[in-house]
């Protein structure tokens, strides 16, 4: 189990994400994935980030919508697109080739788009600046794409950054073995939150600041799953488990 304990928090669902912001926290990079989201929602996090890409179909979902806001599209430039294109419809490729966007095209049929992207932001990292991530979309849609959004940051809990998953509906990341400090927005999050024991067997939870804390309970498939739980209003959260967990809390509507 981990020794120190890790501190979390949400400003860039807030619009004030140089505030609230864990002592340790990265610069953001945002890589938007091919699922519905709302403007509002783009806005916040894409204001949040220093550096955004597309994952293939993702520029489709990016470009319809600001083109059906009448937002110009110039305010939102992706700093990429990539994957394997089977999803990039022809004008959405045009209009981002036209204003100098790299559109690249890998092929390789044994990483998602969402991988490929990744593999561009690791490449970037080799100039000295490292990235905490967050996707936009991850968390609905296709089963089959959610549960790899899961088992991705399952994966990626290992390289020590702090990889954040975000819908209109709710925000979820992967909390490492060990003891957590989650710091909780109210005027962002609603009240219900969940402790989901995916990718492992079993795992031993504590919680303080719920409704329904925990205190040394085994979580898993089998038995307990902490859904449906609920935030306490005013309260920060902290979670300590044996193994690796996911931790989500539902959105408010962002106007």
């Amino acid at each position: 189990m981990a020794t120190e304990a890790r501190h979390w928090a949400t400003p860039f669902l807030s619009g004030h994400h140089d505030e609230h912001r864990a002592q340790d926290a990265r610069p953001l990079a945002l890589i938007i994935l091919n699922q519905p989201f709302s403007l509002g929602l783009l806005r916040r996090v894409w204001n949040a980030s220093s550096w955004r890409a597309c994952a293939d179909g993702g520029a489709n979902r990016l470009y319809d919508v600001l083109t059906s806001a009448s937002v110009p599209t110039s305010n939102y430039l992706p700093d990429l697109i990539k994957g394997d294109l089977d999803s990039l419809r022809d004008d959405v490729r045009r209009h981002y080739f036209d204003q100098d966007i790299p559109v690249i095209k890998d092929s390789n049929e044994y990483t998602t788009d969402l991988m490929k992207c990744l593999e561009s932001l690791q490449e970037l990292e080799k100039e000295g600046q490292t990235y905490d991530v967050l996707l936009l979309g991850g968390l609905s849609g296709r089963l089959d794409q959610t549960v790899h959004t899961l088992h991705y940051l399952h994966k990626l809990r290992r390289t020590g950054r702090r990889v954040f998953a975000v819908t209109d509906d709710n925000v979820g990341w992967v909390l490492d073995a060990g003891e957590h400090y989650i710091t909780i927005d109210h005027a962002a999050l609603g009240k219900t939150c969940g402790l989901l024991p995916v990718g492992v067997d079993s795992t031993i939870l504590s919680t303080k600041g719920l409704e329904w804390n925990l205190d040394e309970a085994e979580s898993s498939f089998e038995g307990l799953v902490s859904t449906s739980n609920h935030l306490m209003p005013g309260q920060d959260v902290w979670v300590r488990t044996s193994r690796p967990i996911w931790w989500t809390a539902e959105l408010r509507p962002i106007a």
